[in-house]
């Protein structure tokens, strides 16, 4: 080697700022810079799938890890701005991972939910059924639910006696949207509504409301930093992901491959629950996370009873008219 140095790798990962990244940092980006010698430069955005695909489209990659939601995983994957994941680079096994098998062009890398949360101060009895949230007999007062269709339809259809394993089949017929709406209308004037997570757990801090839905981990923050006196009710909580996914033309893949791999193994998986209170996506991290932080993740056994796996590819389909619908329904 006459003079040459051996460059050390070089990565661009992006996700999404905040709580999440720190997390990240901690859990991943700093313990793979470690082991490896790799230097990971840091970006941050909001989810834009068109900056993924301007890149890809004009050759000009400088991403080479994203952090995206499962319908940006679908898109992309679809569009041919992904990487296909060859499995054989990520060093875990498919059926070890929760969701492992829903994407051919992302690697799952933690769970978050959408759940109904109550203060323990206010409600006695306690809410323990999603058809709780549509009883104001028994709980009378404001809801706070997210302006969106996604979850509140599929709730309602539950609470209205459709099966766990038929809420999307029904979804998907002209009735079935109907029936949702028709239950939804029996709260509509109880319900305070919100379009920014933190707004939940504020309205329910603020008294405004006696239950509030958000993401699981706003409502960790409350109870942990904050010390409100809330409590998470898991009966259908809405599963959704983040995953890992690789742009097309990353001018650093085995890198890239090398990181998602570690980020994938079961030690740091359980390592991020000690910074944030998602669930692992691979399954072999339970036995290694802190036993008084597991009964606040998703993936814990003791809430996955009975769980709402959010269906991308019906909200991928359906999404558009089913907003205009919702949306036309709240002017009403």
């Amino acid at each position: 080697m006459s003079g040459q140095v051996l460059a050390a790798d070089q990565l661009t990962i992006v996700a999404w700022g905040g709580a999440a990244q720190a997390a990240q940092r901690q859990a991943f980006f700093e313990p793979f810079a470690a082991k490896t010698g790799t230097k990971i430069t840091e970006g941050e955005y909001n989810g834009e799938i068109a900056k993924i695909r301007a890149m890809v489209e004009t050759k000009n990659v400088t991403w080479d890890v994203v952090d995206v939601i499962t319908q940006t995983a679908l898109a992309g994957c679809s569009e041919g701005i992904f990487e296909t994941i060859d499995w054989s680079k990520i060093g875990v096994d498919r059926t070890k991972l929760f969701g492992g098998d829903l994407q051919e062009c992302a690697v799952p890398m933690l769970i978050y939910a959408v759940v109904l949360a109550y203060d323990t101060t206010k409600l006695n009895p306690a809410p323990t059924k999603i058809t709780d949230l549509f009883d104001t007999k028994t709980f009378p007062g404001k809801r706070a639910l997210q302006k969106d269709p996604a979850v509140n339809l599929e709730w309602a259809l539950l609470a209205d006696g459709v099966p766990m394993k038929d809420v999307y089949k029904v979804l998907a017929t002209d009735e079935g949207v109907e029936r949702a709406f028709k239950k939804l209308d029996t709260i509509k004037k109880d319900v305070i509504w919100w379009e920014a997570g933190s707004q939940g757990p504020q309205l329910l801090a603020d008294g405004q409301v006696i239950m509030a839905t958000s993401y699981n981990g706003r409502f960790y923050d409350a109870v942990k930093k904050d010390k409100k006196p809330f409590k998470v009710m898991w009966d259908a909580q809405a599963f959704d992901w983040d995953w890992w996914a690789i742009p097309k033309g990353s001018p650093n893949l085995d890198a890239a491959y090398k990181f998602v791999n570690f980020a994938t193994q079961a030690g740091p998986q359980a390592d991020l629950t000690k910074y944030i209170s998602y669930g692992p996506a691979n399954k072999d991290a339970t036995p290694n996370i802190d036993p008084g932080v597991l009964p606040d993740l998703p993936t814990a056994p003791a809430n996955m009873g009975n769980v709402l796996v959010l269906d991308p590819q019906f909200w991928a389909d359906h999404g558009e008219q089913l907003r205009q619908r919702f949306n036309a329904w709240l002017a009403q």
